[in-house]
């Protein structure tokens, strides 16, 4: 998994490129730390990311869970269809906001 994460003007974006499985997940929490630092919305790209595991998905609802106290949205870009199929099927396509 490789992630890239840079910033917009009102967001900060991280690229995910790979597959996010349970070996990838802890370097990939590691790294998308920084997404919580930044007073800004967040963009998960995942145009590029051709799996997501359980421990992905916890990863991804971490991130949800902390920005939204500070009135930071979480949006999720470029879903395939077998990551949008495991979204809907654990019920994370309606905590969301999509583009």
């Amino acid at each position: 998994m490789k992630t890239t994460i840079t910033e917009q003007e009102n967001a900060v974006v991280a690229t995910l490129d790979g597959r996010l499985d349970t070996a990838a997940s802890p370097q990939t929490e590691t790294e998308l730390q920084a997404l919580l630092d930044a007073n800004k919305d967040i963009i998960l790209d995942c145009t590029k990311m051709e799996y997501i595991s359980s421990s992905g998905l916890r990863i991804f609802l971490g991130i949800l869970k902390k920005a939204k106290p500070s009135g930071k949205h979480v949006y999720i870009k470029g879903l395939n269809n077998d990551v949008r199929n495991v979204f809907n099927i654990t019920g994370f396509i309606s905590l969301f906001e999509y583009m």
